[in-house]
């Protein structure tokens, strides 16, 4: 079961050092929280193939793997508790525009990679 989650830095923070609190700081605070629920925590960091950040793009991709819904709800239901809560919420405002965040529920369907060309 995966959660996929876009996020938007803030205004006025560059990508560099988005990319650079995200993995130092916010990074621990995700892996705290999910640990011993999550099976995998991933953020995918989107660069623009023409180089150009649009104001409506996201810059990254957050990936969250739980073995099953009743985990994935379990995982939430403790992020909920009040102090965890605020300390997510707090570091979230140094980092994101939280106005933007978008949260979906993964449904995956692969194809063949023997496909023809």
């Amino acid at each position: 079961m995966t959660v996929l989650t876009l996020l938007k830095r803030r205004e006025g923070m560059s990508k560099a050092d988005f990319i650079a609190y995200y993995e130092s700081r916010h990074r621990l605070i995700g892996e705290k929280v999910l640990s011993g629920w999550a099976t995998r925590y991933v953020r995918k960091h989107l660069h623009p193939l023409d180089g150009v950040d649009m104001p409506h793009d996201f810059d990254v991709v957050l990936e969250i793997d739980f073995p099953d819904q009743a985990t994935c709800d379990a995982c939430f239901a403790a992020m909920a508790d009040p102090a965890t809560m605020a300390e997510i919420v707090e570091d979230e405002e140094r980092l994101f525009d939280r106005a933007r965040m978008r949260t979906y529920r993964v449904e995956e369907r692969a194809s063949s990679l023997d496909m023809p060309r």
